[in-house]
């Protein structure tokens, strides 16, 4: 399982890293790949650099701790509080309140589709890793 969950981090932290940078992937077009994956009221820019790199280093850390963290204490909290943060989001992609926020499409629909389903698989993942 800590593969696969790595695997996982890692495809979602490069994809970031990517965003990041200005490379605009799988859609080259800024203002539908801002409505694909992020999803605002309105939005028709990519998030900037910084929040981009931001979700990439947290994703890193993540995978730090499944794989560079040694087993205790700081780990488990860890682990449960990145578990918390998927889970939370993942549950999120079916809140009103959430889709409010959110209402863009493609996103919308591949929030609930995709999106909140994968979070909420990571949280899983993560909440049985310690």
């Amino acid at each position: 399982m800590t593969w696969i969950l790595t695997t996982i981090l890692t495809a979602l932290a490069a994809l970031h890293l990517l965003w990041a940078i200005g490379f605009w992937w799988p859609i080259r077009d800024e203002a539908q790949l801002a409505r694909a994956i992020a999803g605002f009221k309105g939005i028709r820019k990519m998030p900037g650099a910084v929040p981009s790199a931001l979700v990439a280093v947290a994703l890193m850390a993540v995978i730090w701790l499944l794989l560079g963290w040694p087993h205790g204490t700081w780990r488990s909290l860890g682990l449960a509080g990145a578990a918390a943060v998927f889970t939370l989001r993942g549950l999120a992609a079916y809140s009103p309140a959430w889709r409010r926020i959110t209402p863009e499409m493609p996103f919308a629909r591949l929030d609930r589709r995709y999106y909140g389903p994968l979070c909420i698989i990571i949280g899983a993942g993560l909440a049985s890793q310690h």
